[in-house]
């Protein structure tokens, strides 16, 4: 094991485990199938017992760890069709806000919103050039637009169900976002997902449900052919946080 995480602190211990633990499972210091002793995460971390098996019970609910027999969590591996439905799942739940979005309405405050931040996109995306460092910011804004979009819905039920989606490794809209720059074509591949961000708001402006459904779910498959460039690059493989949890076909 590793030495112990350093941590803010302001952090609570809730918070410590949560994220500790995460981490630590993400960066591969604990492999698929193997089982997390309570103990040894205790003095990693340096919190007590109480919030590590909250933390254990939080990321078992959202799908990174599983329960073990008799007692206690292991890690969960996830196959290639596992993370492409899990994306699918994502991008259902979010056309459904979109339609809710369009069908109910919008203030034109949550429209400029909504507008601002796709023209903040698209300044970025106008200056980068291949191997610039953009891309902490682009997941920034783009998180930002995912964000006000589904709020944007109305419904606190779809928001939490969508949060319980994306909380899945490489489910997210951000999930290959950090890695991008190792992906061939990786920036001409942001600027066509920032075209169908425009035409997503234009649909949620105009009112056209049935036009802006279609659109975001055909958005959220970008995530899927990343996926798919990335299981064929071993750089970009070896730099993707939790690559370890993908059980790959022989």
């Amino acid at each position: 094991m590793t030495d112990p995480i350093p941590f803010q602190r302001d952090q609570s211990q809730a918070d410590r485990a949560l994220l500790g633990i995460r981490d630590m499972v993400l960066r591969g210091e604990f492999k698929t199938g193997e089982r997390l002793p309570e103990l040894v995460l205790v003095d990693l971390l340096g919190v007590s017992r109480t919030p590590i098996r909250a933390a254990l019970q939080k990321l078992a609910e959202e799908g990174i760890l599983e329960a073990a027999q008799p007692a206690g969590y292991v890690v969960r591996g996830f196959s290639e069709a596992e993370i492409a439905d899990a994306i699918e799942v994502r991008g259902t739940l979010e056309a459904l806000a979109a339609r809710m979005a369009a069908e109910r309405g919008l203030r034109r405050p949550q429209l400029e919103a909504m507008a601002d931040c796709l023209d903040q996109l698209d300044e970025l995306l106008a200056e980068a050039v291949p191997g610039s460092d953009y891309l902490s910011q682009y997941s920034q804004l783009n998180g930002r637009f995912h964000q006000l979009m589904v709020e944007s819905s109305g419904s606190e039920i779809v928001v939490r169900a969508l949060a319980r989606a994306a909380a899945l490794p490489f489910a997210g809209h951000n999930a290959f976002v950090s890695i991008q720059g190792r992906i061939p074509g990786s920036l001409e591949i942001l600027k066509a997902a920032q075209r169908q961000h425009r035409e997503i708001l234009e649909a949620i402006e105009a009112r056209s449900s049935a036009r802006v459904e279609p659109l975001v779910k055909e958005h959220a498959r970008i995530a899927h052919k990343n996926l798919q460039l990335v299981l064929k690059n071993a750089e970009a493989m070896k730099n993707l946080p939790g690559s370890l949890l993908i059980r790959r076909r022989p």
